[in-house]
C-alpha cells in the first residue's frame, strides 16, 4: 500500500499492528458490560424517577395525580416489575448472540485509518480544478496567485499538490516523502472518530424508529396482536418509569429486542458504538414513560417524542394516535397518526374520575368499620344496661 501511494504522489500510509483491544474498564469485561450496561441504567433512571413519584417531588410537572395511578392501572407494581426482568433476560441472551456473531474488537490500525481517510480527501481534491473551470475560474491561475500568501488554499485547488509538505520516511536513508497537511489530519480525524460514528449511530435510531412504529401500529390494527401481546402493555393507563419494559415476553422481543439488535447490525456499529446505542435507548424508553415534563429534561427536548407525547397514546381517547417511538414523531407526521387538538380538558376528567373512584373506594372500605364499631358499641351498651337494669330490679324485689 505504501509503494501505490508513493507512485501516484500521495504520502504512505502508516504500518501498523494489530492488537486485542483491551476492556473498557479494568474489573468487567466487554462481554459482560455488554450484557448489564443497559439494566443498570434502566433501573438507575427509573429509580431516579420512582423517588420523584414517591415522594411528590415535582407536582407541578406531573402527567397524573397519584389518585390516577393507584385507581387507572390495572397492573400491580410486582407484576410490572416481574415482566420487566423477564424481558431484561430476553434481551441479555440477544446481547449474548450479537456479541458471539461480532468480530474480535482489535486496536492498532487507527493512525492507518486516519491515513486512509485523509488519502481519500487528498484524491477528492485532485477534482476541484475541473469543478472550478466548469463554473468559469482558472484554478491554476489562482492557485498560483495565493501560493506565496495560502500556500495551504494554493495547494488544494491546484488538485491537493503541496511539494513543500515533506517528511522523512526513515532514518536509515534519509528519504523524503509527501505528508498529508494538518488540516487533511485533522478532517480525516474528524470523518473517523466523530462523523462516521454519528452517521452509524443516526441509521439505528432511524431504523429502530421505523422498526418500531410500524410494529406498535400492527400490533394496534391486528385484534389477535392487540388482545394477545400489546394489551398487555396498555394495562399501564398511566405510565411510569420502570414499567416501560412492562411489555408481553414476545411483544418485547419483537419490538424492542430483536429490532434494536437489527439495527446495531444493519448500521454496523462498533461493539462498544452498540453499548451506546443500546444505554441511550433504554434511557430514552424509561423517560418517555416517567409521566414528568420536566422542564430541566434534556432527553424530553431533543424532539417532541417525549413522555408527553407518548403519554397521550396511554389514554383510553389517545391510543389509535402517536404510536412513534421512542425518538422521533415523522412517521406519525407522514401518515397522519399524530394526536391533534387540545388535551387538557381531558386530562382533567380522568383526574377528577379517578378522585371520585378513590373517594368511593375509601367510603366503602369504612362502612364495615362503622358497621362492625356500631355492632360491638350495641353489645357492649346492651350487655352493661342488662347489668344495671338486672341489679336494679333485684334490689326493688328485695326491698
Amino acid at each position: 500500500m505504501a509503494n501505490t501511494t508513493l507512485a501516484s504522489g500521495l504520502p504512505p500510509l502508516p504500518a501498523y499492528e494489530i492488537q486485542p483491544m483491551p476492556d473498557l474498564l479494568p474489573f468487567i469485561s466487554d462481554f459482560w458490560l455488554s450484557l448489564i450496561s443497559t439494566h443498570i441504567a434502566y433501573w438507575v433512571v427509573s429509580m431516579i424517577f420512582h423517588v420523584i413519584d414517591v415522594y411528590d417531588l415535582f407536582p407541578q410537572y406531573r402527567l397524573h395525580t397519584p389518585e390516577e395511578i393507584s385507581q387507572r392501572n390495572l397492573a400491580s407494581r410486582y407484576e410490572v416489575a416481574r415482566d420487566v426482568i423477564i424481558e431484561q433476560i430476553i434481551q441479555m441472551g440477544m446481547s449474548a448472540f450479537l456479541s458471539a456473531t461480532d468480530p474480535q474488537q482489535t486496536t492498532g490500525t487507527e493512525e492507518y485509518d486516519v491515513a486512509v481517510w485523509a488519502t481519500r480527501i487528498r484524491l477528492a481534491q485532485r477534482a476541484l480544478p475541473t469543478v472550478l473551470g466548469t463554473l468559469g475560474f482558472n484554478a491554476a491561475a489562482i492557485s498560483k496567485n495565493m501560493a506565496a500568501s495560502y500556500p495551504l488554499l494554493a495547494g488544494a485547488l491546484a488538485g491537493g499538490h503541496y511539494p513543500f509538505l515533506t517528511t522523512t520516511l526513515d532514518d536509515v536513508t534519509g528519504t523524503a516523502v509527501p505528508a498529508f497537511a494538518t488540516w487533511e489530519l485533522m478532517v480525516a480525524k474528524a470523518i473517523y472518530w466523530v462523523i462516521v460514528p454519528g452517521f452509524q449511530l443516526w441509521v439505528a435510531t432511524c431504523f429502530l424508529d421505523t422498526w418500531q412504529y410500524f410494529w406498535h401500529r400492527a400490533m394496534h390494527l391486528n385484534k389477535w396482536m392487540y388482545t394477545n401481546w400489546h394489551a398487555r402493555h396498555h394495562r399501564l393507563y398511566v405510565p411510569y418509569a420502570y414499567g416501560a419494559l412492562y411489555n408481553h415476553p414476545i411483544e418485547g422481543f419483537v419490538l424492542d429486542t430483536l429490532g434494536a439488535g437489527l439495527a446495531y447490525k444493519v448500521s454496523m456499529l462498533s461493539a462498544r458504538g452498540g453499548m451506546l446505542f443500546f444505554v441511550f435507548s433504554t434511557i430514552k424508553t424509561v423517560d418517555d414513560h416517567c409521566g414528568y415534563a420536566l422542564p430541566w429534561d434534556p432527553l424530553q427536548h431533543i424532539t417532541s417524542n417525549n413522555a408527553a407525547y407518548h403519554d397521550i397514546h396511554h389514554q383510553s381517547w389517545g391510543i389509535k394516535s402517536n404510536f412513534s417511538q421512542p425518538f422521533f414523531t415523522i412517521w406519525d407526521r407522514l401518515l397522519g397518526t399524530m394526536w391533534k387538538g387540545d388535551t387538557t380538558a381531558k386530562y382533567e376528567r380522568t383526574r377528577a374520575a379517578a378522585a371520585v373512584k378513590l373517594d368511593k373506594k375509601e367510603a366503602a372500605a369504612a362502612e364495615p368499620v362503622v358497621a362492625e364499631n356500631g355492632k360491638a358499641n350495641g353489645q357492649v351498651n346492651g350487655k352493661t344496661n342488662g347489668k344495671v337494669n338486672g341489679k336494679a330490679n333485684g334490689k326493688s324485689r328485695a326491698k
